[in-house]
C-alpha cells in the first residue's frame, strides 16, 4: 500500500513504519494521523510481520502537531481530533505485535505522545523530548496527560507537563521515559535487535503479555491477577507452550508456531 506522508517496509518479520515529512520535522496532521492508523491496522493484519518499529524522517521522530492546521479548530472539532488521534495511538498501543519508538531526534507535543504509546522506546543521543502544548493555551491531547505520569510519575510529569519543557535523552533514561539510549547510529540496528529477541519467544505469550499488562494496568490488583491467572491457564493448552517446555527439557532451541 502506497501513502503520502508515512512509509513502510518490511523485512525478515519486522515492519519499520517511518513518519516521511522531515520538512515539517514530521509534524502530525490529518493525514498522518490516518496513515498511522492504516499502517498500524495493516502490520497488525499481516501474517508476515511479528514487530513493529517506528521512526521518523530527517532529524525529528515527531515534532508535535501541525500548528497551521491545528491553530483553525475550535472547541467541537478540537475535541473529535483528540479523539481521532488517542484512537490511533491506543491501536499502537493495544497491537498484539511489539512496537518499539526508535525516537532519533526531537519528539515533542504529539510525538512525546506517539512514542509513549509504544511498548518499548529507544533513543539516539540527539533526541529530544518535552509536552509543550501548554505554552500554546491547551494541554495535549493524544494521551500525555494519562501516559506521562504512568512512565515517570505524578510528580516529574506535572513538572514537565507544566513547565513545557524539553529534556534531552539521558534525562529521558534517567526518569523512565525511555528504556535505553544509543548512539545514533545504531539506533535502528539496537531497534531491530530488540525486536528479533521478542520475535524469538512465543507469538501466544508475547501478545498475551502486552494484552495482560495494558488491561491489568488500570485495574485492581485482585481483578488484573485474576487477567493474569486466565491468560496463564489458556497459555498451558498451547502448541507454543507444549514446544517451549519440551525443548527446554531437550536443550534445543524451541521452534514456535504461534499456535
Amino acid at each position: 500500500m502506497s501513502y503520502e506522508t508515512i512509509a513502510v517496509q518490511i523485512s525478515d518479520r519486522v515492519a519499520t513504519i517511518t513518519v516521511n515529512r522531515p520538512d515539517k520535522l514530521n509534524a502530525l496532521n490529518d493525514r498522518v494521523i490516518a496513515e498511522l492508523g492504516e499502517a498500524i491496522d495493516n502490520v497488525v493484519g499481516d501474517n508476515s510481520v511479528g514487530g513493529v518499529i517506528l521512526t521518523g524522517a530527517g532529524r525529528a521522530f515527531v515534532a508535535g502537531a501541525d500548528i497551521s492546521e491545528l491553530e483553525k479548530h475550535g472547541a467541537v472539532s478540537a475535541k473529535q481530533l483528540a479523539q481521532t488521534g488517542q484512537d490511533v495511538f491506543r491501536r499502537f498501543e493495544y497491537s498484539p505485535k511489539p512496537v518499539i519508538a526508535a525516537v532519533n531526534g526531537f519528539a515533542l507535543g504529539g510525538g512525546c505522545e506517539l512514542a509513549m504509546a509504544c511498548h518499548i522506546r529507544l533513543a539516539s543521543e540527539f533526541a529530544k523530548f518535552g509536552q509543550p502544548e501548554v505554552k500554546l493555551g491547551l494541554i495535549p491531547g493524544y494521551g500525555g496527560t494519562q501516559r506521562l505520569p504512568r512512565l515517570v510519575g505524578r510528580g516529574r510529569a506535572l513538572q514537565l507537563l507544566l513547565t513545557g519543557e524539553m529534556i534531552d535523552a539521558n534525562e529521558a533514561y534517567r526518569i523512565g521515559l525511555v528504556n535505553r539510549v544509543v548512539p545514533s547510529t545504531e539506533l535502528l540496528p539496537a531497534a531491530n535487535e530488540m525486536v528479533r529477541a521478542i520475535l524469538a519467544n512465543a507469538p501466544v505469550a508475547v501478545a498475551n503479555l502486552i494484552e495482560v499488562v495494558n488491561c491489568g494496568y488500570g485495574a485492581t490488583l485482585e481483578d488484573a491477577l485474576t487477567l493474569e491467572a486466565t491468560a496463564f491457564g489458556l497459555l498451558a493448552a498451547t502448541d507454543d507452550k507444549r514446544e517451549g517446555t519440551r525443548a527446554f527439557l531437550e536443550k534445543r532451541v524451541a521452534r514456535f508456531t504461534g499456535a
